[in-house]
């Protein structure tokens, strides 16, 4: 009897100590909860999201979890974090992003699955660095058709200027020659559609659509645009070569799957091509007219190259734009500056990450937007400092380390390269033409969004003159998008 007890004891003491291994081992992140069952936090996080991460970095430290809309929620953000969200192959993209495809666009579960691989390298291949030589000739062209409808002289909204030059250049490139509508009131209509849609989608995806009248209103108008053209779309044949557009080999990859889905994909690819680009296309020529310095570099650089204003139509080539690289340095730092608010995997088995283990189910998150803020990879990380850019091999394609803006990994944007020369060009064009100057200053970033590059708070109007009349006989007069 005398040995039995303390064998017991060290039974007892063993047991112990080996449950609190396991808790040590299973013990999650500090996490943020709320105290309403299911919204969580939500009401927090929804006010301010950015603000909201970065205040709960400094109190709870670099891994932290918040409880919001029934979702968990697990933010890494030092080096130990961001190598498991990078490498690890116990966290997943496809399924941290299924249910907000399904949510805007209405693509089914498995229909995604199916296709998301196939898409993807299509894309990747047609969009990538050997065949943007074939888009460089198109967006000029669809550049200078747009840039006739500024006039000689106006005064617009920069937002504005920049959504009525890139959205019908997007939408003719990638889908078909003519798809955007040139009637006024149906230019208009689109706008205001396709801006309800985007500004409302980050909450599309996470809210049931009853809940948005407006946006589901919207995606449904989206949607019976794209139905309507699909059959136009398959049988357009360009009149110059035989290319397909990057809609006709989207179709020709969902069709081996579904004839259902296609007006869903379009809209799809129609928020992926737009939704970023403008914005950046936005803050570059922002920040270019805010630094006189920079703007009069360039403005040096354009007319070294294509000499002065007054040609006929001028072609945008390879070789001029790796003389003016300051204006993709410059489009690089804004994207740096106004990165979106997170990136996502879900954590398919626990994963260990510093003293903690984030449960399978969680969203991992990454903030590129908080990273690119960090001076340990960017110093002086809230300047404007396009010449930063210059440590980067960008003609091997190679950006700077840290700089997370598009995706990193197996996933990154695949228009990327695309978007960059589209954004490059319409600057161009648009300084070779126009002399600009703001007149009001550059608005705050909004602090509303994590999904994408950062909108801007409130306006900024921008009065552009025609630096000299094109020999095309322009007539003098104000533009059409005169506001």
């Amino acid at each position: 009897m005398e040995l039995i007890f303390p064998t017991v004891i060290i039974i007892l003491g063993c047991i112990a100590f080996l449950l609190l291994l396991q808790w040590k081992n299973l013990r999650g992140p500090p996490c943020i909860r709320g105290w309403i069952p299911w919204i969580g936090a939500g009401f927090e996080f929804g006010k301010a999201p950015l603000e909201f991460i970065e205040k709960a970095r400094i109190k709870y430290g670099p891994i932290f979890t918040v409880f919001a809309m029934g979702t968990r929620m697990t933010f890494v953000t030092e080096e130990e974090g961001i190598n498991v969200f990078l490498k690890s192959k116990e966290v997943n993209f496809e399924l941290a992003v299924q249910n907000p495809v399904y949510r805007t666009a209405s693509i089914p579960k498995n229909i995604f699955f199916a296709l998301h691989e196939k898409l993807y390298i299509m894309m990747k291949g047609k969009l990538g660095t050997f065949n943007l030589c074939q888009f460089a000739g198109q967006l000029t062209e669809e550049l200078h058709e747009q840039l006739e409808n500024l006039g000689t002289h106006g005064t617009i909204d920069l937002n504005n200027l920049v959504r009525h030059l890139l959205y019908p250049v997007s939408v003719n490139i990638l889908f078909k020659k003519g798809l955007f509508p040139t009637n006024k009131r149906k230019i208009m209509e689109f706008h205001q559609y396709f801006q309800v849609y985007d500004e409302g989608f980050e909450h599309g995806s996470q809210m049931p659509e009853c809940l948005l009248r407006n946006w589901s209103k919207s995606k449904r108008w989206l949607l019976a645009f794209f139905e309507k053209n699909i059959p136009d779309i398959k049988t357009y044949k360009s009149e110059k070569d035989n290319s397909m557009t990057l809609m006709q080999d989207l179709l020709n990859v969902i069709e081996t799957e579904t004839n259902e889905e296609s007006p869903n994909y379009g809209l799809l690819l129609l928020w992926a091509s737009l939704s970023n680009a403008v914005p950046i296309a936005f803050w570059t020529l922002g920040f270019v007219l805010s630094h006189p310095n920079i703007h009069r570099t360039i403005m040096e650089g354009i007319s070294s190259v294509f000499g002065t204003a007054g040609k006929d139509k001028i072609k945008v080539s390879e070789d001029d734009l790796k003389k003016l690289s300051l204006i993709r340095w410059c489009i690089l730092e804004t994207t740096r500056l106004r990165a979106p608010g997170a990136i996502t995997r879900k954590v398919l088995k626990p994963v260990k990450i510093l003293n903690y283990t984030v449960p399978s189910g969680d969203l991992l998150m990454l903030s590129p937007f908080w990273l690119h803020r960090n001076p340990k990879y960017f110093p002086e990380p809230e300047s404007f400092k396009p010449e930063r850019w210059k440590k980067a091999n960008l003609e091997k394609h190679v950006f700077l380390d840290s700089f997370m803006a598009f995706g990193s990994g197996k996933y990154q944007c695949p228009g990327r390269w695309f978007a960059l020369l589209e954004i490059e060009t319409c600057i161009i064009l648009l300084f070779y033409y126009y002399d600009c100057r703001l007149l009001d200053p550059l608005p705050k970033q909004s602090s509303l969004h994590l999904v994408g590059v950062q909108q801007p708070e409130g306006q900024c109007r921008i009065e552009y003159k025609q630096r000299k009349l094109r020999s095309s006989g322009a007539e003098e007069g104000q533009g059409l998008l005169e506001e």
